[in-house]
């Protein structure tokens, strides 16, 4: 019986260890309350905004044009802005003027060395070479050395032919030609066509004051009081007068016939089918045109 008492006394003391334990009470720290997530939305709205952000800050540069660096470092570049600039200038310029107006002083040897010979070889620059006590010049070189209203003239007098000169031709090395050109027709000295458009002048020719005729006033009283018949009686006055009209005999092109494709014909002696309705189904072959 001891043994039973023992057993009996260790339970009753672990249940009270236990009983004690459950009913003190425990202090749990109090967990962070979670914080909202943004929604997939919100996140997307905003990085939106960022975008639009970013695109409004950049340069709106088409993508079309190449960037302008503001000064070309491509020795063609600099030779482009040679010539234009030898274009505008009447006189001759020395290479160091030209260098000068590229702000390319201060360049490499072998650079400037390299520029000279193109603009020499160039076919728009006209290069004269050093003569004693006088440097060596460019100028550009036009179609046509023309750049004044006696120079004008004189070319078209020294003509073979009644070929008329382009307007556009003499811009290209004469910036006034035009101002040139209305002048000298104001005072008859040139015969000059010109766009519809924006009148601008096309074609000059030399006015020959020597072929100007004066008719007579009488003969132009005679000649406007001749009445011409009515279109619609011309042509039976000309066959009146003995002279065919040009729109009498007139080419009447004959109407293209098309051939027509021809009918196939039924096949003769075609292999006769659905013989066990020979009693139901009926024959309108002969009806077939």
């Amino acid at each position: 019986m001891s043994y039973l008492q023992n057993k009996v006394q260790s339970f009753n003391a672990n249940l009270g260890s236990v009983a004690g334990k459950i009913s003190n009470k425990r202090t749990v720290a109090p967990s962070p309350k979670p914080t909202a997530s943004p929604t997939p939305f919100a996140a997307s709205d905003t990085s939106k905004n960022e975008l639009k952000r970013k695109r409004a800050d950049l340069p709106r540069v088409p993508f079309s044009q190449p960037a302008d660096t503001g000064v070309g470092q491509h020795i063609m570049t600099q030779v482009t802005y040679a010539i234009e600039h030898l274009k505008k200038r009447d006189e001759p310029q020395t290479f160091a003027a030209i260098l000068e107006y590229l702000s390319m002083q201060t360049r490499e040897e072998s650079y400037k060395n390299a520029l000279e010979k193109i603009l020499i070889k160039h076919e728009k620059v006209n290069y004269q070479p050093k003569r004693e006590g006088h440097p060596a010049v460019f100028s550009f070189r036009p179609v046509h050395n023309i750049r004044s209203a006696e120079s004008l003239l004189r070319y078209l007098q020294a003509q073979h032919t009644a070929q008329g000169l382009s307007v556009k031709e003499l811009r290209d090395g004469w910036l006034d030609a035009e101002d040139t050109i209305s002048k000298l027709e104001a005072e008859g000295k040139l015969l000059v066509t010109r766009n519809k458009k924006d009148n601008h002048a096309r074609m000059v020719w030399p006015n020959d004051p020597s072929l100007n005729f004066e008719i007579d006033e009488e003969f132009k009283t005679i000649w406007h009081k001749i009445k011409l018949p009515e279109p619609a009686a011309l042509a039976d006055e000309l066959e009146k007068e003995g002279l065919t009209p040009a729109n009498k005999h007139r080419i009447t092109k004959k109407p293209v016939k098309t051939q027509e494709k021809p009918k196939r014909k039924a096949r003769a002696g075609g292999k006769t089918t659905n013989v066990h309705m020979a009693g139901v189904l009926r024959d309108y072959s002969h009806l077939k045109k």
